[in-house]
């Protein structure tokens, strides 16, 4: 295997010269790079990384901080309905970290260690920058990265400072999209299965159906404003409890597509018809929701788009360039499982 020494023999520079090219360095003449990149090709020299890491201080590595959990289990729990979501949007994260040559860890953090050991941790790894996904803004880990200066990319978290930025959807305005989709179709009252209600996301459907109802002089009954968990089961729950207490309504909107899976077999358990009967809605517009019977309505969320841009936006960080927070657009996807009002 090729050394670095020969290829400075070759190119006729010095071994640091040779260093310095690898590393980037501004101050080498475009001779002297042309030289070594041409030795370096003719010897096959492939660099040492994990020596170029230390020298830079920093790897070709890029933590994850997955959910917001009691336990340290982050990757086990991926497998529940309410994080199903998540699961397509780490496989273009991982894609994009691939495609730049970064490799990514996945860092525990068991609830009760202090967020110091967690940022020592990082530091000793010499991990390049942080993508923490869906962390509750409470959660003591984005106060300590926020101050360590680890370039740090939130997706479906508000927090920003000087090395971090945030990447999320348009909440509000993809159901804005959804209530005038449904009052389009002559619905008045309409029941909403929300999710978790200090979730800002969950939060955030809510109060954008409720502002475009509001704008058509049309109130949301709070009696048929419904909280859940975000999984299927204490959606299905929940949807059981509405219907055997009141059924003047003549759509359902569920806080998530999975959340809506639930609904929709509490529907089909009470021999409701969808849409005939009652109109069901969904967000996220996961895989599934084509494979439903009927197909369900539902807003979409760009996961590959908000996937490749928390890259991107870690690559400037991490690179020292100027960038921002992103809220990514929405759009409504019609399918089967909303229609018009029954005569």
């Amino acid at each position: 295997m090729a050394t670095s020494v020969e290829v400075a023999r070759l190119a006729g520079v010095s071994r640091a010269t040779v260093s310095r090219v690898l590393n980037g360095s501004a101050r080498i003449s475009e001779d002297a790079k042309r030289r070594v990149y041409v030795a370096i090709t003719t010897l096959g020299y492939e660099p040492d990384v994990v020596a170029q890491s230390l020298v830079r201080q920093r790897s070709r590595t890029i933590a994850l901080g997955l959910l917001d959990r009691e336990d340290s289990l982050a990757l086990s729990s991926l497998g529940e309905t309410a994080n199903y979501f998540y699961i397509e949007m780490l496989r273009c994260i991982e894609q994009e970290a691939e495609g730049l040559g970064y490799d990514l860890l996945l860092s525990s953090y068991p609830r009760g260690k202090a967020p110091e050991r967690y940022i020592r941790s990082l530091q000793m790894r010499r991990i390049a920058g942080t993508i923490m996904l869906a962390i509750a803004p409470t959660d003591p880990r984005v106060r300590s990265l926020l101050q360590a200066g680890i370039p740090t990319v939130f997706i479906d978290t508000v927090s920003r400072g000087e090395h971090a930025v945030c990447v999320r959807s348009n909440h509000i305005d993809g159901a804005r999209q959804l209530a005038e989709h449904l009052l389009a179709l002559g619905h008045r009252r309409i029941a909403f299965i929300g999710g978790p209600a200090m979730d800002l996301a969950a939060m955030e459907r809510l109060l954008g159906f409720q502002q475009t109802l509001a704008s058509t002089g049309i109130l949301l009954d709070p009696d048929l404003v419904r909280q859940s968990g975000w999984n299927t089961e204490e959606a299905y729950q929940t949807a059981h409890e509405l219907l055997h207490q009141r059924r003047d309504f003549t759509a359902i909107v569920a806080g998530s597509d999975l959340m809506a899976i639930g609904v929709l077999h509490a529907l089909h358990e009470q021999n409701v018809r969808i849409p005939q009967d009652i109109s069901l809605a969904g967000f996220d517009n996961v895989i599934l929701s084509q494979y439903t019977t009927p197909s369900l309505t539902t807003v979409c969320q760009e996961r590959e788009a908000m996937g490749r841009e928390a890259m991107q936006r870690l690559m400037a960080l991490i690179e020292g360039k100027e960038t921002s927070s992103l809220v990514v657009p929405t759009s409504l996807v019609v399918r089967q499982s909303t229609g018009p009002v029954s005569g």
